[in-house]
């Protein structure tokens, strides 16, 4: 590789010093692995980023009913659990093996899952920026079910090159987002594949739906998707436990085909749900809200 070639300085110490952190964390043992990534980012690495400023900053305008108290502490937790779903992807087998023995799938749409693998039907799974996202692909693939995802490349090229690896030992296929990433993507999903598609970021480019009760813009692709290859849509979550290093993947209700704002609506609206139950699981640093 020519210097032209190699990724920024800045990105590559950057990606450096995080591998750096995970080749340390990796003498530990695992919980104590997880545990230690989840407080180095709770205490070091979100007031370094400016997150503890974008969280308050969120949750000011979302819930404006909590106290100070309350906000200080998610200011701390929300990246702890950022960093302990980090730790978890850089862990491989020792992840995914723990979520395959514990087999933690449950919720109402189980049985529409199962019933579309059996008639190798499409499915789009509605996933969010909540708990462990692969938590949830890897408990799918464990029990052999077709999960592949669409993923958006870092923007750091250094940070990328061991991030595309880590994530796709938990579960493949992978589909870049991009013109090539877009080809393949629609020709597994027309195949009776199962697409993981996020829903829970800002796009400028998509319609003003409702989250938390504040305009939010929303994408409508995973429920035109649905409705387009006449697939199975409903969200799927992994769901941290109080012991924070276990899971629920909770699979719900299959959302009905209708027009895609509605759909997509309807989404939005259980993720909330499922937000306020579990304040500290969803990323509060994102900029949800422009």
């Amino acid at each position: 590789m020519s210097e032209d070639d190699k990724p920024p300085l800045t990105d590559r110490l950057a990606s450096g010093a995080f591998l750096t952190i995970m080749s340390a964390a990796k003498l530990l043992p695992y919980e104590a692995r997880i545990r230690t990534v989840g407080w180095i980012f709770g205490h070091v690495v979100g007031p370094l980023a400016g997150w503890r400023r974008r969280i308050r900053e969120n949750l000011v305008l979302a819930r404006p009913d909590l106290k100070a108290a309350e906000i200080r502490f998610l200011e701390k937790a929300v990246p702890a659990n950022a960093g302990r779903s980090v730790a978890e992807i850089y862990s491989g087998r020792e992840f995914t093996d723990r979520i395959e023995a514990s087999d933690p799938l449950e919720g109402p749409g189980l049985p529409a899952l199962k019933a579309a693998f059996d008639a190798g039907r499409p499915v789009i799974i509605a996933s969010a920026h909540f708990g462990n996202y692969d938590a949830m692909r890897a408990a799918l693939a464990a029990r052999g079910y077709p999960v592949g995802a669409l993923y958006r490349p870092m923007n750091n090229e250094a940070f990328n090159k061991h991030y595309v690896p880590a994530i796709s030992a938990i579960a493949e296929p992978l589909f870049p987002r991009g013109r090539a990433g877009l080809t393949a993507m629609l020709r597994f999903l027309k195949g009776g594949g199962w697409l993981a598609l996020g829903f829970d970021q800002h796009d400028r480019h998509a319609p003003e739906l409702r989250f938390f009760d504040l305009p939010s813009k929303t994408v409508l692709t995973p429920a035109e998707l649905a409705v387009r290859y006449d697939a199975l849509i409903l969200p799927v979550h992994g769901i941290r436990r109080e012991d924070g290093l276990s899971f629920r993947v909770h699979v719900g209700a299959p959302i009905e085909h209708g027009e895609p704002r509605q759909m997509m609506q309807a989404l939005n609206d259980d993720l909330e749900m499922l937000v306020r139950r579990h304040m500290d699981q969803w990323f509060w640093v994102h900029r949800r809200w422009k």
